[in-house]
Formats: C-alpha cells, sequence, structure tokens
C-alpha cells in the first residue's frame, strides 16, 4: 500500500460527513473553509469544518492564495537563488492524530485480513510537500531540490497542542523535560518518543480513534528563509604596530577602534548582505606584531547572505576595495571556498612552520661573535609553560616546541635582529626573554645575559592554502 512516487490525488477525511460531492473542492476538501488573513495568517474559526487529522493543513494551506503569501515573503527578502528547500514545522499533536488515524484504518483492514505497517500510511510531512512543492516551484520559477543551501520554511502552530498532549506526559514523563529555550514541553520530538514507548491500547485509553474534530484551524505562524553560509578565504598582511586581530574588548570596553576582523569583514558583509559572520584564520599574531610576506592565511563564514553569485572579477574588486579603505592591513588571494576546503586551513596546525623576524636588545653589549654561533644551531627543543601574558585564556601546560633554524643579523652593541623558522605556536617573545624562565632555554639564557624583545614580525606562514591567485 505504501505510495513512494506519486502523491495521493485525494484527500480522505476519517469522519462521518453529511455534505454531499458538491460541497467538496477539487482537493477533497471542504469548501467551507475561509481564507487567510492578509495581516497575521490567522484563520476566523466560526462554523469551520476543520479535518479532524491534518488540523486544516490539507484544506486551506495548500490553496493558491496561501502559496502566493510565501513566495510574497520569498521574493521580499530579496535572496538570490537557483533552487529551493521546502522546510515545515507541523504542531506536534499532528502526530497524535495520525497515529489515531492509522490505528482506526489498521483496525479497519485487520477486518479484511489486511496488514497495515505503519511505513505503508504516508506522513502528512510528506503528502503536504508533495501538493505544495510544484506550486512553490512554478510561482518562484526554480525547481525545489533536496540538496539547495536555500531553505523556504514555514512554522504552523495550534491553541490546542497542551491540551491534547498532556496524556503523553501522564505515560511517559520522561520525554517531557523542560529546557530553557523551549515555550513548551511538548515539541515534535518529545511527543514522536512519547508515541514509541506508548503501548496502542493505553494510547486508546486516552485518545479518540478516528480522532475528534477540533475546534480551531492551524495558524502558519511565520514564514522564513534562510541562505546556507558562504566561505571567503584569502591571505592578509597586517602593517600596524597598534592593531588586535580580533575586537580588543575587555570587562566589556573596547580598548582599540578597530581589527583585522573587522577591517576585513565589514565590506564583506556588505556586499553580501549577510546576518553576520565567523572569523578564523591560521593562528594569530599580537597586536603590536606585524604580518608580513604572503600573509597569513584566513577565511570567514557569512551567515545567511542575501548575495551570492560572485565571479573572479566581483572578488578581484572586492579585494581592492578592501586594501583602499585602510593602510593598516591588505588582503590576497581573495576567493570563495566550501567549507569541507577550510579544515586544510587548520589540517597539521602545529607541525607548519612560521618565520619571523625579531629586533632584540640586550643589558650587556655585544660583538658580532657574541651572537655568531646561533646560526649553527639547529632543531632547538623548547619547553614553554603557558606565558603569563595569556595565562588568563589558555590552561596551564608545558608545551615541546622547537626552533629549527635562526640567522642573526648584528646591528650594535646592545642590539641584533634574529631570523627564526619554528614550529608553529611557539612563543617567540617568551623565547627571547624567558618569561622567568617559564621557556627554556631561551635567548637570554644561551647569551648569559638579559634579553628583551623590541619588535617582531611575522614574515610567513608556511600554510599552502587557499589557492595563490593571479591578482
Amino acid at each position: 500500500m505504501s505510495i513512494q512516487v506519486d502523491p495521493p490525488c485525494k484527500r480522505i477525511r476519517l469522519e462521518h460527513i453529511e455534505e454531499g460531492p458538491d460541497e467538496l473542492n477539487h482537493n477533497g476538501a471542504l469548501q467551507q473553509i475561509p481564507s487567510v488573513n492578509n495581516e497575521n495568517t490567522t484563520m476566523e474559526n466560526s462554523a469551520v469544518k476543520v479535518c479532524n487529522v491534518c488540523l486544516g493543513i490539507l484544506q486551506e494551506f495548500c490553496e493558491a492564495d496561501f502559496v502566493k503569501k510565501v513566495c510574497q515573503k520569498v521574493n521580499s527578502a530579496d535572496y538570490q537563488f537557483t533552487s529551493f528547500v521546502f522546510s515545515v514545522s507541523l504542531p506536534p499533536q499532528l502526530s497524535v492524530r495520525e497515529r489515531a488515524a492509522w490505528l482506526l484504518v489498521k483496525q479497519e483492514m485487520g477486518k479484511l485480513g489486511l496488514p497495515l505497517a505503519k511505513d505503508d500510511i504516508v506522513q502528512l510531512k510528506e503528502a503536504y510537500k508533495w501538493i505544495i512543492h510544484p506550486q512553490l516551484s512554478e510561482e518562484l520559477g526554480v525547481p525545489a531540490d533536496g540538496k539547495s543551501l536555500f531553505e523556504v520554511s514555514v512554522v504552523f502552530a495550534h491553541p490546542e497542542t497542551e491540551e491534547e498532549c498532556r496524556f503523553l506526559a501522564t505515560a511517559c514523563p520522561d520525554c517531557f523535560k523542560p529546557a530553557k529555550n523551549k515555550q513548551s514541553v511538548f515539541t515534535r520530538m518529545a511527543v514522536i518518543k512519547a508515541l514509541e514507548k506508548i503501548k496502542e491500547e493505553d494510547f486508546l485509553k486516552h485518545f479518540p480513534s478516528p480522532p475528534s474534530s477540533p475546534k480551531n484551524l492551524c495558524v502558519a505562524l511565520e514564514i522564513q528563509c534562510n541562505n546556507g553560509a558562504v566561505f571567503v578565504a584569502g591571505r592578509y598582511n597586517k602593517y600596524s604596530r597598534n592593531l588586535p586581530q580580533t575586537p580588543w574588548i575587555i570587562d566589556g570596553e573596547r580598548k582599540l577602534e578597530s581589527s583585522v576582523e573587522e577591517l576585513i569583514s565589514e565590506h564583506l558583509m556588505a556586499e553580501f548582505k549577510a546576518d553576520s559572520f565567523n572569523f578564523s584564520s591560521s593562528g594569530r599574531e599580537d597586536v603590536d606584531v606585524r604580518t608580513l610576506g604572503n600573509g597569513r592565511p584566513f577565511a570567514i563564514e557569512l551567515v545567511n547572505p542575501r548575495r551570492i553569485h560572485f565571479t573572479a572579477e566581483d572578488m578581484k574588486g572586492l579585494q581592492q576595495r578592501i586594501n583602499n579603505s585602510s593602510d593598516k592591513i591588505q588582503v590576497r588571494d581573495l576567493q570563495l571556498v566550501t567549507r569541507e576546503a577550510i579544515g586544510r586551513m587548520k589540517e597539521g596546525e602545529e607541525e607548519k612552520t612560521k618565520t619571523y623576524s625579531a629586533l632584540i636588545w640586550t643589558d650587556k653589549a655585544i660583538q658580532k661573535e657574541d651572537v655568531a654561533f646561533l646560526d649553527d644551531i639547529k632543531e632547538l627543543k623548547l619547553d614553554q609553560k603557558t606565558p603569563l601574558r595569556v595565562l588568563h585564556r589558555r590552561p596551564l601546560a608545558v608545551r615541546c616546541r622547537i626552533i629549527h633554524t635562526m640567522r642573526s643579523e648584528y646591528i650594535d652593541e646592545h642590539h641584533f635582529r634574529l631570523h627564526l623558522k619554528t614550529q608553529a605556536g611557539t612563543y617567540i617573545k617568551e623565547f627571547v626573554h624567558g618569561d622567568f624562565g617559564r621557556t627554556k632555554p631561551n635567548i637570554g639564557s644561551l647569551l648569559n645575559r638579559t634579553a628583551d624583545i623590541l619588535e617582531l614580525d611575522v614574515e610567513s606562514v608556511d600554510v599552502d592554502w587557499p589557492p595563490a591567485l593571479d591578482n
């Protein structure tokens, strides 16, 4: 009996009716149902013959007026999309009424010697989608596609939900637990879970089969649109020593007026018309550290964007606008990527290498030969206890890190520049001054004098992502 391909051509009422065939519309529903109110999609419920199974879903909300209302909402939201997926949230007690209807039909079929399993019944939600999909597709001018990133959703509610589901809470109290973000314990999943537990005979003691006639129609509570996230990646250079990577806010107070994240994302948010964004990168630099060379890989997730179609030329133009807007940062290789591709930025992050240039001061006078021996040190192993400066946000631990190579550049009796190639995740400032002995060995201990760092630049982040572009 299971119908897997074509939707049913008729809707069946599981209650006795006196009306003749002339009083049914082309879908088999009673014609006395009033139209949707344009103000708030509620129904005038006086003298309405509401279906005792679908609560009016298949009576009123499949009709052309409601389909047009949904499409008007979609078009007014001004999204770019080439297909759509339709989702619907139904009142939880519809599952209860479907169960009652199924038990009745099962009983009647049994009298005829015909078995009927739950899987033989088309769920109301699926029947509704069968009916409304082609109408939405025709009205919107694009196909319905289960894999589409653009979602059109309708949420239905019914005033009698709690009243009709209350018996389940008594029979299966463990299924209904209050949650902070839920207005009612009678969620669809909780009701379905309870229906799976309750025995048929216990169900029939508390709920009529066939279901009784409801007093009200369902209400279309909200119609929403949502586009799947779009991901943009690139590399950024940071030229300021007074610019944090992300907003610097302490105890609710902003310390600096901007950040790398904001200087990039404000342009992306405006162009993609997104609701919000999430910024991530391959590591981070301190506020007073510059990032030079080919820059640091980053990715931005743009949540619920209205605009999603961008050509390579569009992205090049967007990159130029970002670069023209500030002398503190520059971006390159700006491109659209997939969610899966972002994982490459984080893969083996600690095994990657980074190169730095540090300007170092020493308290005691030095000659060129005093620092030249650093050039011969290879694969130097460090034990770095969590630095004091980040202890408030990182757990206390001792991390083993490696300095692969060093190259010194003598400047004067108290200054030299050190070029380092290190394992990603190495705390360079602490390697220089020792952090009160928390990093061992350190430049101070190797030179047998006090050393401190005056300037630090990231010269390369050796992550081969995102792909370099010819721009």
